[in-house]
């Protein structure tokens, strides 16, 4: 609202009688007088008042006289202008209504009438003025919204309460083919052509059905808008009824869009969504949903559902070897082979790297799980041609049956990936059904897995110590951890089922980290009693491959506050092998904290010995088949010597492992190897075992 001051002009050449008037206005606005009427006019185009009071009668220049002066002004005509008269005076206010006054104030002046005529008046003034201010903010906001209305990119067309157009836009007229003289004034059902996009069957009009319901609606899936010119484009809108304040329909609009291009890439993602880009054939959330469409048609008492997965053996290697054009190259080849092997009326699905699945119904041809696995693996045995090379490839098929094995969809994806591996395990090149022998490992695996989360989740996972010897001093000198679960019952799972198990399903880190917690917690434990123990903690490929490991291992260092050099990191040859530069990196930043770095199981991997003298090492531990077989096996007691003199022309230490005889021990002391650990001196116990026996300094030997 406009809060500036009113002014009130008063031209009167009595003093007396301006003084009586702005006695009476002053409170109501900024008072201006003056008793010149000569001067007036001039004063009047200066302040533009709000409202003027003039005298009729003046010597100089009549009141009749500034006033027509003012409504001549087309600066001042619409300022009010109130006449000072007397109650006889019938003459002089007839002729001043006619020059355009609006009211008198009658001689001798009630200053209380007066006050309240000069309030009306600058009130009706003041709301004058917001009328003006609002219609000009509505003549704005209309322009604005024609603007807004012709510039947006979606279509707009508003109709009557009968349906007739009477606005349409820019993009409506170009998507209906109907400009705003072709439109205005038509029904909206003759102007927008919809139908439905795959019967073409005619369609209600948004615009027409958002009165009927008075409720806002959008269109129906599937439509498509015909233009006048019969150009087809698929269409989104929505529709409003436009309603009075009592509820009353007057008329609608609809504004809609063109989404042709939006359709036709929907159509698209939905294809890249549910195909393998590489040989377009159906990806795993097809099948899942083609799977379970099968179960739900089939008849459990009569017929049955088969998944076949297929997996290309040693593909891994092959495509690293080779490169991943040719990979590509052999994938598009197995499944063209696979899908003439499957018949047409099965459903083929890529549903990994090398991983394919054969969906099976009894709509499909007579086929028999089996012969189709036979079929596939006989296609996959013929060798294959790229760039002038032949590749012999195998397959290895697991298969599922609903109802016989599986009850839902997602469980025949692992019925059928548990029993592929079980072929592979078996010699590869094979089928194999999964089988009530399968199913209790499966059981077995997830029980044991439950365990495991367990223990991490309590931070209960037990460590047990096997002491290593000083051959020579025939002395404890450390230990390695070795990790043990077990339950509630006391039950003990082996480490070589729940070790692969972590590998697999990621949960090798936190396994990891909470050993090497409770290694340096031991440390520390050893340290208070004055002895100086090193203690090796093994560490898994997974581990040596992530970056941070380092940065892990050391924050376990710092909150253990032991010393890092009497702590010893294992790690085998095959890790060695993942990735040289990354390993060495890893490696290097944990040689760099302190700490000892043992090569595991040495001889028994892949590496080589210009790899070898690349990395960080402190410690060489000879494998026990090596050790086993040295009091019989010559060739054993030639590798064993040649790891020990390796080990020494490399400077690093010797650790051998599985000494189970005295023979053992006295050899490996002479051949130079300088540690071992083993049965022969003292099995793997537990920390308060090893505490009791070697930290209170019992007897060494048993």
């Amino acid at each position: 609202m406009d809060m500036r001051a009113q002014k009130v002009l008063i031209v009167d050449d009595e003093p007396v009688n301006i003084v009586i008037i702005e006695s009476a206005v002053s409170s109501l606005a900024n008072v201006i007088s003056i008793s010149n009427s000569l001067e007036a006019l001039h004063l009047i185009e200066i302040h533009k008042p709000d409202l003027i009071i003039l005298d009729i009668s003046m010597p100089k220049r009549s009141g009749f006289d500034i006033c027509r002066a003012v409504k001549a002004d087309m600066s001042l005509r619409d300022i009010p202008i109130l006449f000072v008269t007397s109650f006889t005076d019938s003459q002089n206010e007839r002729k001043a209504l006619e020059l355009g006054a609006i009211d008198f104030i009658a001689k001798p002046i009630d200053i209380e009438i007066c006050r309240m005529r000069v309030k009306n008046h600058l009130l009706i003034q003041r709301q004058k003025s917001q009328l003006s201010i609002y219609n000009e903010r509505i003549l704005e906001e209309k322009e604005q919204l024609n603007i807004t209305l012709n510039a947006i990119a979606d279509g707009v067309i508003a109709t009557d309460a009968e349906g007739v157009v009477t606005f349409i836009n820019p993009v409506a007229q170009r998507l209906t083919g109907f400009n705003e003289f072709q439109a205005c004034g038509r029904k909206v059902d003759e102007i927008m052509d919809l139908r439905d996009a795959t019967t073409n069957a005619g369609m209600i009009n948004p615009a027409l059905y958002t009165m009927k319901v008075k409720r806002p609606v959008s269109i129906a899936f599937n439509v498509k808008l015909i233009s006048k010119q019969g150009k087809e484009c698929r269409v989104e809108d929505t529709a409003s009824p436009i309603l009075d304040t009592q509820g009353r329909v007057k008329g609608s609009v609809v504004v809609f869009q063109d989404v042709s291009e939006s359709v036709a890439m929907a159509v698209q993602m939905t294809h890249v969504a549910n195909h393998d880009q590489l040989t377009g054939l159906p990806n795993r959330v097809l099948l899942h949903d083609k799977i379970v469409q099968s179960i739900n048609r089939t008849d459990k008492a009569q017929h049955s559902v088969a998944l076949l997965l297929i997996d290309i053996d040693n593909f891994k290697y092959l495509n690293d070897a080779l490169g991943h054009k040719v990979g590509d190259s052999i994938i598009l080849s197995v499944s063209k082979r696979l899908q003439h092997a499957c018949g047409s009326s099965a459903t083929l699905a890529r549903v990994g790297g090398d991983e394919f699945a054969c969906l099976l119904t009894h709509e499909d041809s007579g086929l028999s799980a089996d012969e189709v696995a036979m079929s596939c693996l006989q296609s996959a045995r013929e060798p294959i041609h790229i760039d002038g090379k032949h590749h012999q490839l195998s397959l290895s098929i697991g298969i599922s049956l609903f109802p016989q094995d599986a009850a839902s969809a997602e469980e025949m994806m692992r019925h059928s990936d548990t029993a592929m591996y079980r072929a592979k395990a078996t010699g590869k090149d094979k089928f194999s059904f999964f089988s009530k022998d399968l199913k209790l490992a499966m059981r077995k695996r997830v029980e044991t897995e439950i365990k495991l989360r367990t223990a991490l989740d309590n931070n209960s996972l037990t460590v047990f110590f096997q002491p290593k010897y000083d051959l020579n001093l025939n002395k404890v000198v450390g230990a390695e951890s070795l990790v043990r679960l077990i339950d509630e019952d006391g039950n003990i799972t082996p480490p070589d089922e729940f070790i692969p198990l972590s590998e697999e399903t990621g949960l090798i880190h936190r396994l990891g980290k909470q050993v090497l917690v409770k290694s340096c917690e031991f440390i520390a434990k050893c340290v208070e009693a004055n002895e100086l123990f090193k203690i090796a903690v093994n560490v898994s490929a997974q581990q040596i491959a992530n970056p941070y490991f380092a940065k892990e291992v050391e924050e376990v260092i710092v909150s253990t506050g032991v010393d890092p050099g009497l702590l010893e990191l294992e790690v085998t040859e095959s890790a060695l092998m993942a990735d040289f530069d990354q390993t060495r990196n890893v490696l290097l930043a944990l040689s760099s904290l302190g700490l000892s770095l043992a090569l595991d199981d040495f001889g028994t991997g892949y590496s080589s010995l210009s790899y070898l003298r690349q990395f960080p090492l402190n410690v060489l531990k000879i494998d026990r088949s090596f050790i086993k077989d040295m009091d019989t096996e010559p060739q054993a007691l030639d590798i064993v010597t040649a790891i020990v003199r390796l080990g020494s022309c490399l400077n690093m230490v010797l650790v051998a492992e599985g000494l189970e005889t005295e023979l053992q021990f006295h050899s490996l002391r002479q051949l130079g190897c300088e540690y071992g650990q083993g049965y022969y001196m003292c099995k793997p116990v537990s920390e308060d075992e090893f505490t009791e026996r070697f930290l209170n300094k019992a007897p060494i030997m048993t």
